[in-house]
Protein backbone atom coordinates (compact mmCIF):
# COMPACT_ATOMS: atom_id res chain seq x y z
CA UNK A 1 0.00 0.00 0.00
CA UNK A 2 1.38 3.31 -0.55
CA UNK A 3 0.79 6.54 1.16
CA UNK A 4 -1.34 8.03 -1.14
CA UNK A 5 -3.91 4.87 -0.79
CA UNK A 6 -4.40 5.39 3.02
CA UNK A 7 -7.43 6.80 3.67
CA UNK A 8 -7.85 9.03 7.08
CA UNK A 9 -10.13 8.05 9.75
CA UNK A 10 -12.66 10.46 8.94
CA UNK A 11 -12.56 8.78 5.30
CA UNK A 12 -12.72 5.01 6.36
CA UNK A 13 -15.55 5.63 8.79
CA UNK A 14 -17.76 7.68 5.77
CA UNK A 15 -17.17 4.64 3.68
CA UNK A 16 -18.53 2.56 5.81
CA UNK A 17 -21.40 4.61 6.67
CA UNK A 18 -22.23 4.04 3.28
CA UNK A 19 -22.35 0.55 3.57
CA UNK A 20 -23.07 -0.40 7.32
CA UNK A 21 -26.30 0.64 9.36
CA UNK A 22 -25.32 2.42 12.96
CA UNK A 23 -22.85 0.51 14.88
CA UNK A 24 -20.93 4.43 15.67
CA UNK A 25 -18.75 2.67 18.07
CA UNK A 26 -17.31 0.16 16.51
CA UNK A 27 -16.87 2.38 12.61
CA UNK A 28 -15.07 4.93 14.69
CA UNK A 29 -12.89 2.28 16.73
CA UNK A 30 -12.35 0.39 13.49
CA UNK A 31 -11.08 3.17 11.64
CA UNK A 32 -8.98 4.74 13.84
CA UNK A 33 -7.15 1.32 14.42
CA UNK A 34 -6.79 0.18 10.77
CA UNK A 35 -5.20 3.64 9.61
CA UNK A 36 -3.20 3.78 12.40
CA UNK A 37 -1.97 -0.29 11.71
CA UNK A 38 -1.54 0.64 7.99
CA UNK A 39 0.36 3.91 9.07
CA UNK A 40 3.00 2.41 11.12
CA UNK A 41 4.04 0.02 8.00
CA UNK A 42 4.43 2.64 5.54
CA UNK A 43 6.42 4.25 8.13
CA UNK A 44 8.35 1.66 9.34
CA UNK A 45 11.32 2.12 7.83
CA UNK A 46 11.26 5.94 8.16
CA UNK A 47 15.14 6.86 9.93
CA UNK A 48 13.36 10.40 11.64
CA UNK A 49 10.46 7.63 13.61
CA UNK A 50 11.61 8.31 17.49
CA UNK A 51 10.14 4.97 18.19
CA UNK A 52 8.74 1.27 17.03
CA UNK A 53 4.99 1.56 16.93
CA UNK A 54 3.89 -1.80 18.23
CA UNK A 55 0.91 -3.94 16.17
CA UNK A 56 -2.50 -3.93 17.51
CA UNK A 57 -4.60 -6.56 16.83
CA UNK A 58 -8.71 -6.04 17.58
CA UNK A 59 -11.90 -7.82 18.99
CA UNK A 60 -15.08 -6.82 18.01
CA UNK A 61 -17.52 -8.26 20.45
CA UNK A 62 -21.55 -8.60 19.55
CA UNK A 63 -24.48 -10.84 18.38
CA UNK A 64 -24.52 -12.47 15.47
CA UNK A 65 -26.37 -10.53 12.73
CA UNK A 66 -25.27 -6.97 13.38
CA UNK A 67 -22.12 -6.77 10.83
CA UNK A 68 -19.05 -7.28 12.94
CA UNK A 69 -18.08 -9.32 9.22
CA UNK A 70 -19.43 -6.59 7.32
CA UNK A 71 -17.30 -3.87 8.77
CA UNK A 72 -13.85 -5.60 8.65
CA UNK A 73 -14.81 -6.78 4.82
CA UNK A 74 -16.04 -3.14 3.96
CA UNK A 75 -12.75 -1.91 5.31
CA UNK A 76 -10.62 -4.74 3.60
CA UNK A 77 -12.38 -3.82 0.34
CA UNK A 78 -11.91 0.21 0.50
CA UNK A 79 -8.08 -0.34 0.96
CA UNK A 80 -7.92 -3.04 -1.38
CA UNK A 81 -5.72 -4.84 0.84
CA UNK A 82 -5.91 -9.09 1.10
CA UNK A 83 -8.79 -10.31 3.00
CA UNK A 84 -9.35 -13.84 4.96
CA UNK A 85 -12.37 -15.03 7.11
CA UNK A 86 -11.50 -18.01 9.11
CA UNK A 87 -13.22 -19.83 12.06
CA UNK A 88 -11.45 -20.52 15.32
CA UNK A 89 -13.60 -23.81 15.58
CA UNK A 90 -12.29 -25.34 12.95
CA UNK A 91 -8.92 -25.03 14.44
CA UNK A 92 -7.50 -27.73 17.26
CA UNK A 93 -4.21 -28.37 18.76
CA UNK A 94 -1.66 -30.07 16.62
CA UNK A 95 -1.97 -34.24 16.45
CA UNK A 96 -6.00 -33.73 16.51
CA UNK A 97 -8.77 -33.93 14.05
CA UNK A 98 -9.11 -30.57 12.49
CA UNK A 99 -7.30 -27.23 11.04
CA UNK A 100 -4.00 -25.77 11.88
CA UNK A 101 -3.66 -22.37 13.58
CA UNK A 102 -1.75 -22.14 10.11
CA UNK A 103 -5.09 -22.73 8.14
CA UNK A 104 -5.91 -18.91 8.38
CA UNK A 105 -2.77 -18.17 6.68
CA UNK A 106 -3.39 -20.38 3.29
CA UNK A 107 -6.71 -19.01 3.43
CA UNK A 108 -4.71 -15.58 2.92
CA UNK A 109 -1.89 -16.88 0.74
CA UNK A 110 -4.60 -18.03 -1.42
CA UNK A 111 -6.93 -14.88 -1.75
CA UNK A 112 -4.14 -13.06 -2.80
CA UNK A 113 -3.22 -15.94 -5.62
CA UNK A 114 0.38 -17.09 -3.18
CA UNK A 115 1.80 -13.10 -3.63
CA UNK A 116 3.53 -13.30 -0.38
CA UNK A 117 3.98 -9.68 -0.34
CA UNK A 118 0.48 -9.00 -0.51
CA UNK A 119 -0.18 -10.95 2.29
CA UNK A 120 1.99 -9.72 4.51
CA UNK A 121 -0.41 -6.48 4.44
CA UNK A 122 -3.54 -8.50 4.77
CA UNK A 123 -6.61 -8.80 7.17
CA UNK A 124 -7.24 -11.92 8.85
CA UNK A 125 -10.98 -12.37 10.33
CA UNK A 126 -10.76 -15.19 12.81
CA UNK A 127 -15.02 -15.15 13.72
CA UNK A 128 -15.76 -17.12 17.33
CA UNK A 129 -12.80 -16.54 19.04
CA UNK A 130 -15.36 -16.81 22.07
CA UNK A 131 -16.10 -20.89 20.57
CA UNK A 132 -12.16 -21.03 22.04
CA UNK A 133 -11.95 -19.77 25.73
CA UNK A 134 -11.06 -21.96 28.29
CA UNK A 135 -13.13 -24.45 29.88
CA UNK A 136 -14.26 -24.59 33.51
CA UNK A 137 -11.74 -26.38 35.84
CA UNK A 138 -13.60 -29.73 36.37
CA UNK A 139 -15.48 -30.04 33.47
CA UNK A 140 -13.13 -32.36 31.74
CA UNK A 141 -9.77 -34.01 32.61
CA UNK A 142 -8.86 -34.14 28.67
CA UNK A 143 -6.93 -32.04 26.92
CA UNK A 144 -8.86 -28.91 26.01
CA UNK A 145 -8.15 -29.29 21.99
CA UNK A 146 -9.98 -26.74 20.48
CA UNK A 147 -10.29 -24.09 23.40
CA UNK A 148 -7.00 -23.21 25.22
CA UNK A 149 -4.44 -24.73 23.29
CA UNK A 150 -5.26 -23.31 20.39
CA UNK A 151 -5.15 -19.85 21.70
CA UNK A 152 -1.41 -20.82 22.81
CA UNK A 153 -1.36 -21.93 19.01
CA UNK A 154 -2.37 -18.46 18.17
CA UNK A 155 -0.03 -16.88 20.28
CA UNK A 156 3.20 -16.34 17.86
CA UNK A 157 1.13 -15.86 15.20
CA UNK A 158 -1.07 -12.85 15.89
CA UNK A 159 1.71 -11.14 17.56
CA UNK A 160 3.79 -11.39 14.46
CA UNK A 161 6.36 -14.44 13.42
CA UNK A 162 8.25 -15.98 10.39
CA UNK A 163 5.47 -18.97 9.61
CA UNK A 164 5.98 -21.95 7.70
CA UNK A 165 2.84 -22.06 5.44
CA UNK A 166 1.42 -25.06 3.92
CA UNK A 167 -0.13 -23.90 0.70
CA UNK A 168 -3.17 -26.17 1.01
CA UNK A 169 -3.10 -27.49 4.49
CA UNK A 170 -0.36 -29.73 6.00
CA UNK A 171 -2.70 -31.98 7.50
CA UNK A 172 -4.22 -33.26 4.30
CA UNK A 173 -1.12 -32.39 1.73
CA UNK A 174 2.12 -32.81 4.29
CA UNK A 175 4.00 -33.28 1.43
CA UNK A 176 4.06 -30.02 -0.32
CA UNK A 177 6.66 -27.18 0.07
CA UNK A 178 6.31 -24.72 2.68
CA UNK A 179 5.45 -21.21 1.82
CA UNK A 180 6.85 -18.71 4.45
CA UNK A 181 5.38 -15.42 5.49
CA UNK A 182 5.81 -12.80 7.96
CA UNK A 183 2.55 -11.87 9.65
CA UNK A 184 4.62 -9.04 11.33
CA UNK A 185 2.44 -6.59 9.68
CA UNK A 186 -0.70 -8.83 9.26
CA UNK A 187 -3.86 -7.28 11.03
CA UNK A 188 -5.99 -9.57 13.16
CA UNK A 189 -9.39 -8.80 13.89
CA UNK A 190 -10.84 -11.78 16.50
CA UNK A 191 -14.72 -11.55 16.26
CA UNK A 192 -17.60 -13.57 19.00
CA UNK A 193 -20.76 -13.01 20.42
CA UNK A 194 -19.19 -13.54 23.63
CA UNK A 195 -22.70 -15.13 25.29
CA UNK A 196 -22.37 -14.51 29.14
CA UNK A 197 -19.52 -11.68 28.90
CA UNK A 198 -22.19 -9.24 29.45
CA UNK A 199 -23.23 -10.77 32.99
CA UNK A 200 -19.40 -11.00 33.83
CA UNK A 201 -19.42 -6.86 33.26
CA UNK A 202 -22.93 -6.12 35.31
CA UNK A 203 -21.56 -8.36 38.17
CA UNK A 204 -18.32 -6.96 38.10
CA UNK A 205 -19.89 -3.35 38.29
CA UNK A 206 -22.35 -4.18 40.37
CA UNK A 207 -25.21 -2.97 38.23
CA UNK A 208 -28.45 -4.81 38.24
CA UNK A 209 -27.53 -8.12 39.51
CA UNK A 210 -31.31 -9.20 39.42
CA UNK A 211 -31.46 -9.03 35.96
CA UNK A 212 -29.66 -11.86 33.27
CA UNK A 213 -29.13 -11.75 30.05
CA UNK A 214 -27.76 -9.08 26.78
CA UNK A 215 -31.35 -7.36 26.32
CA UNK A 216 -32.24 -6.86 30.26
CA UNK A 217 -28.72 -5.44 31.22
CA UNK A 218 -28.68 -2.58 28.57
CA UNK A 219 -32.18 -1.77 29.23
CA UNK A 220 -31.27 -1.54 32.65
CA UNK A 221 -28.11 0.91 32.10
CA UNK A 222 -31.04 3.15 29.61
CA UNK A 223 -29.86 1.62 26.35
CA UNK A 224 -25.88 1.51 27.03
CA UNK A 225 -24.26 -1.62 25.76
CA UNK A 226 -23.15 -3.64 28.43
CA UNK A 227 -19.90 -4.67 26.13
CA UNK A 228 -18.63 -0.91 26.53
CA UNK A 229 -17.16 -1.75 29.62
CA UNK A 230 -15.66 -4.64 29.11
CA UNK A 231 -11.97 -5.15 30.33
CA UNK A 232 -9.35 -7.39 29.75
CA UNK A 233 -9.78 -8.83 33.09
CA UNK A 234 -13.61 -9.71 32.09
CA UNK A 235 -12.23 -11.52 29.21
CA UNK A 236 -10.04 -13.26 31.23
CA UNK A 237 -12.87 -14.36 33.48
CA UNK A 238 -14.62 -15.45 30.57
CA UNK A 239 -11.86 -18.03 29.45
CA UNK A 240 -9.34 -16.34 27.30
CA UNK A 241 -5.72 -16.72 28.42
CA UNK A 242 -3.83 -13.49 29.38
CA UNK A 243 -1.57 -13.83 26.65
CA UNK A 244 -4.25 -14.25 23.69
CA UNK A 245 -5.91 -10.86 25.24
CA UNK A 246 -2.88 -9.07 25.28
CA UNK A 247 -2.08 -9.65 21.85
CA UNK A 248 -5.66 -7.86 20.99
CA UNK A 249 -5.32 -4.55 22.81
CA UNK A 250 -8.11 -2.75 21.02
CA UNK A 251 -11.31 -3.98 21.85
CA UNK A 252 -14.88 -2.61 20.42
CA UNK A 253 -18.18 -4.08 19.82
CA UNK A 254 -21.50 -3.89 17.87
CA UNK A 255 -25.32 -2.89 19.44
CA UNK A 256 -28.05 -5.32 18.73
CA UNK A 257 -30.01 -4.37 15.89
CA UNK A 258 -33.47 -3.29 16.73
CA UNK A 259 -36.61 -3.09 13.67
CA UNK A 260 -36.12 0.12 13.14
CA UNK A 261 -32.47 -0.54 12.38
CA UNK A 262 -33.27 -3.35 10.41
CA UNK A 263 -35.55 -1.47 8.07
CA UNK A 264 -33.02 0.64 7.16
CA UNK A 265 -30.35 -2.07 6.00
CA UNK A 266 -33.19 -3.14 4.12
CA UNK A 267 -33.06 0.07 2.52
CA UNK A 268 -30.33 2.28 3.23
CA UNK A 269 -27.03 1.22 2.53
CA UNK A 270 -25.35 1.45 -0.57
CA UNK A 271 -26.47 -2.20 -2.35
CA UNK A 272 -29.15 -2.88 -0.20
CA UNK A 273 -31.44 -6.03 -0.40
CA UNK A 274 -34.43 -3.65 -1.50
CA UNK A 275 -32.23 -2.29 -4.45
CA UNK A 276 -30.84 -5.54 -5.56
CA UNK A 277 -34.24 -7.14 -6.14
CA UNK A 278 -35.81 -3.87 -7.61
CA UNK A 279 -32.33 -4.50 -10.16
CA UNK A 280 -33.17 -7.76 -11.25
CA UNK A 281 -36.59 -7.27 -12.08
CA UNK A 282 -35.04 -4.09 -13.76
CA UNK A 283 -33.05 -6.03 -16.05
CA UNK A 284 -36.26 -8.10 -17.17
CA UNK A 285 -38.00 -4.81 -18.10
CA UNK A 286 -40.02 -4.44 -14.80
CA UNK A 287 -40.01 -1.93 -12.25
CA UNK A 288 -40.65 -3.31 -8.25
CA UNK A 289 -41.60 -1.22 -5.59
CA UNK A 290 -41.70 -2.39 -1.74
CA UNK A 291 -44.50 -0.66 0.81
CA UNK A 292 -43.23 0.31 3.98
CA UNK A 293 -45.65 -1.98 5.36
CA UNK A 294 -43.55 -4.69 3.81
CA UNK A 295 -40.36 -3.58 4.95
CA UNK A 296 -41.28 -3.20 8.31
CA UNK A 297 -43.06 -6.85 8.31
CA UNK A 298 -39.20 -8.39 7.06
CA UNK A 299 -37.66 -6.34 9.53
CA UNK A 300 -40.06 -7.49 12.71
CA UNK A 301 -39.74 -11.34 11.24
CA UNK A 302 -35.77 -11.06 11.34
CA UNK A 303 -36.53 -9.35 15.47
CA UNK A 304 -38.31 -11.90 16.59
CA UNK A 305 -36.58 -15.17 14.88
CA UNK A 306 -33.09 -13.44 16.47
CA UNK A 307 -31.09 -13.52 13.20
CA UNK A 308 -30.08 -10.08 12.87
CA UNK A 309 -29.23 -8.70 9.42
CA UNK A 310 -27.93 -11.89 8.47
CA UNK A 311 -31.32 -13.18 8.60
CA UNK A 312 -32.82 -11.10 6.48
CA UNK A 313 -31.76 -12.42 2.89
CA UNK A 314 -33.60 -15.90 3.27
CA UNK A 315 -36.62 -13.81 4.75
CA UNK A 316 -36.75 -12.19 1.59
CA UNK A 317 -35.90 -14.65 -0.75
CA UNK A 318 -38.90 -17.18 0.23
CA UNK A 319 -41.39 -14.29 0.13
CA UNK A 320 -40.02 -13.54 -3.45
CA UNK A 321 -39.61 -16.84 -5.08
CA UNK A 322 -43.09 -17.01 -6.62
CA UNK A 323 -42.90 -13.41 -7.63
CA UNK A 324 -39.31 -13.95 -9.01
CA UNK A 325 -40.84 -17.44 -10.81
CA UNK A 326 -43.80 -15.50 -12.37
CA UNK A 327 -42.82 -12.45 -12.89
CA UNK A 328 -40.65 -12.57 -16.08
CA UNK A 329 -43.44 -14.77 -17.94
CA UNK A 330 -45.99 -11.87 -17.08
CA UNK A 331 -43.96 -9.47 -18.09
CA UNK A 332 -43.26 -11.57 -21.99
CA UNK A 333 -46.72 -12.73 -22.38
CA UNK A 334 -49.12 -9.96 -21.22
CA UNK A 335 -46.66 -6.64 -20.87
CA UNK A 336 -46.88 -6.64 -16.98
CA UNK A 337 -44.30 -4.16 -16.08
CA UNK A 338 -44.66 -3.17 -12.64
CA UNK A 339 -45.38 -5.23 -9.10
CA UNK A 340 -45.83 -3.99 -5.72
CA UNK A 341 -44.16 -6.07 -2.68
CA UNK A 342 -47.20 -6.25 0.15
CA UNK A 343 -47.04 -6.74 3.87
CA UNK A 344 -49.34 -9.54 2.79
CA UNK A 345 -46.95 -11.03 0.48
CA UNK A 346 -44.05 -11.04 2.99
CA UNK A 347 -45.97 -12.27 6.23
CA UNK A 348 -47.83 -15.16 3.42
CA UNK A 349 -44.59 -16.66 2.66
CA UNK A 350 -43.78 -17.04 6.50
CA UNK A 351 -46.98 -18.56 7.81
CA UNK A 352 -45.26 -19.78 10.96
CA UNK A 353 -43.32 -16.88 11.29
CA UNK A 354 -42.91 -15.40 14.99
CA UNK A 355 -46.52 -13.67 16.01
CA UNK A 356 -45.23 -10.33 16.44
CA UNK A 357 -44.89 -9.59 12.80
CA UNK A 358 -48.05 -8.50 12.47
Amino acid sequence: MRQNQLKRPDQIKAYLDKHVVGQEEAKKTLSVAVYNHYKRILHKDDPERGADVEKSNILLLGPTGCGKTMLVKTIAKMLGVPFYIGNATSITASGYVGDDVESLLSGLLMNCDYDVEKAKTGIVFIDEVDKIAKREAGVSVTRDVSGECVQQGLLKMVEGHRMGVQPQGGRKHPEQPLIYLDTTDILFIGSGAFVGLDGIVERRTGRDQNRIGFGNAAASRGGGNPYADVTAQDLRDFGLIPEFVGRFPVVTYVDPLDTTALENILTKPKNNLVSQYAELFREDGITLTFEPEAITAAAQLATDLGTGARGLRSIMEKAMRDVMFAAPKAAYMNGSREIVVTREMILGAHPNGPARAV
